[in-house]
C-alpha cells in the first residue's frame, strides 16, 4: 500500500487494519490537516517513508483503547496521559513518541508491561529550556516586568524607584541538575555566578568539572538568590518545593520555575508572596493549566507570568521535532532509537 496522509478529517472511528506502519498525532496541539502550534513538524517525512498518520482527537485526560486502536505509534504533542487502561487485548502500539523532555503524564511502566518503548526529545529542549530560565532570572533581577508598565503608564520618573540587582555577585540554585539544569548551570557560570545545585541522583564528576556545588536540597534553597526549578515532573518530585522549603528561602531571594507546576507548592508560594516573605517569582508552568484567571498570581507586581511556552523558539520546535520524527522512523523501520525511556522493553 503507497504512502498517503489519512489526516483529512478526524473522527472517533477507529482506523482500519492494514500493514502499513500507522502513526496516531494526539490533537491536543495539532490540527486535523497536520499543522500545529509549532508549525511545521515534519509529518512528510512519514509518509516519505510509507507511513501512514492521523491526527486523533483527544477528548478527556487519559488516551482510551478506542483511541489509539489501530495505530502502531502515537505521537503525543501536548499533556494528555496513557496508563493501563489504555491498552486492551485489540492493542498494537509499539511506540509513543513524546514531544518534549517530560514525560510524566505516561505510565512508562504500563507502557513497558504492555510492550510500549517510549521515547522523548531531552537532547532538542536542552539549550532552549535553559536560556528561557536564564531570561526569567535577568527579568526578574532588572524589574523588566515593572520598568515596562512604567513607560507604558507614563511614570517615566519612576524609574529610580526599580533599581535592580546585579546577578554577579548573586548566588543562583538549581534544583534539578540533570540535562536542562546543567545547561542552565553553564549559562551562569559563563557570566560568572556562583551556582550550587542538588540532584536526586549523584551528579559529583559533572558539578564539580562545571564549578558548582552539589548540596542537599533545603540548603541550595535556603541559601540561593535565585531558586532556578528544572527538576523533572512526576510522582517523585511532586511537591518538592514545599511550603517548609518556601519559608526558608530568603526574603530577597527569586523563586524560578520552568518544570512542571507540580513541584512547587502554589498555595504557599501565594502566600509567601502576598506576605512579602520572598522578593518575587517567574512562573512558565503552573499547577492547573491554563492558570485559572482569579488566580492571586495574576495581579501581584512582583510576579512574571508566561503561558508554558518561555522556551518556544524557532530552533526550539525545529530540533524537537526532528527528534521526535526521527524516533517514529527508527522504531518503524526497526531501528534503536534514541532517548528511550524505558530501555528494558527492547530486550
Amino acid at each position: 500500500m503507497g504512502a498517503r496522509s489519512i489526516a483529512q478529517s478526524v473522527t472517533t472511528e477507529p482506523p482500519r487494519t492494514t500493514d502499513t506502519y500507522r502513526v496516531a498525532v494526539t490533537g491536543d496541539q495539532a490540527n486535523p490537516d497536520g499543522s500545529t502550534i509549532f508549525g511545521d513538524i515534519g509529518l512528510a517525512r512519514l509518509e516519505t517513508a510509507g507511513f501512514e498518520w492521523r491526527v486523533i482527537p483527544v477528548d478527556g485526560d487519559v488516551l482510551s483503547p478506542t483511541q489509539i486502536h489501530g495505530f502502531d505509534a502515537l505521537l503525543m504533542m501536548g499533556g494528555k496521559g496513557i496508563d493501563s487502561s489504555s491498552f486492551d487485548e485489540t492493542n498494537r502500539l509499539r511506540h509513543i513518541a513524546r514531544f518534549g523532555a517530560g514525560y510524566d503524564a505516561i505510565d512508562v511502566a504500563a507502557c513497558t508491561r504492555s510492550g510500549v518503548v517510549v521515547t522523548n526529545t531531552p537532547d532538542a529542549v536542552r539549550a532552549p529550556m535553559a536560556q528561557a530560565a536564564l531570561t526569567m532570572v535577568l527579568a526578574l533581577a532588572h524589574n523588566l516586568l515593572a520598568k515596562d508598565h512604567l513607560v507604558r503608564s507614563n511614570r517615566w520618573l519612576e524609574r529610580i524607584e526599580w533599581q535592580g540587582r546585579g546577578i554577579g555577585s548573586r548566588t543562583v540554585g538549581i534544583v534539578g541538575f540533570g540535562s536542562i539544569g546543567s545547561e542552565t548551570a553553564r549559562l551562569f557560570r559563563a557570566l560568572g555566578v556562583r551556582v550550587i545545585a542538588y540532584n536526586r541522583s549523584d551528579k559529583t564528576e559533572l558539578a564539580k568539572s562545571m564549578g558548582v556545588q552539589l548540596m542537599p536540597l533545603a540548603e541550595v534553597v535556603a541559601r540561593s538568590d535565585f531558586i532556578v526549578v528544572t527538576v523533572a515532573g512526576g510522582a517523585q518530585t511532586t511537591g518538592l518545593i514545599s511550603s517548609g522549603l518556601i519559608g526558608s528561602m530568603k526574603p530577597d531571594a527569586f523563586l524560578v520555575n520552568v518544570a512542571r507546576g507540580s513541584v512547587v507548592d502554589e498555595k504557599a508560594l501565594v502566600e509567601a508572596l502576598r506576605a512579602g516573605r520572598i522578593a518575587g517569582a517567574g512562573l512558565d508552568v503552573f499547577q492547573h493549566e491554563p492558570i485559572d484567571l482569579d488566580s492571586p498570581l495574576i495581579a501581584m507586581q512582583n510576579v512574571i507570568l508566561t503561558p508554558h511556552s518561555l522556551s518556544w523558539t524557532d530552533e526550539f520546535a525545529e530540533a524537537v521535532a526532528d527528534s521526535a520524527i526521527t524516533a517514529l522512523l527508527d522504531v518503524g523501520q526497526g531501528r534503536t532509537p534514541r532517548n528511550v525511556v524505558n530501555p528494558e522493553v527492547l530486550s
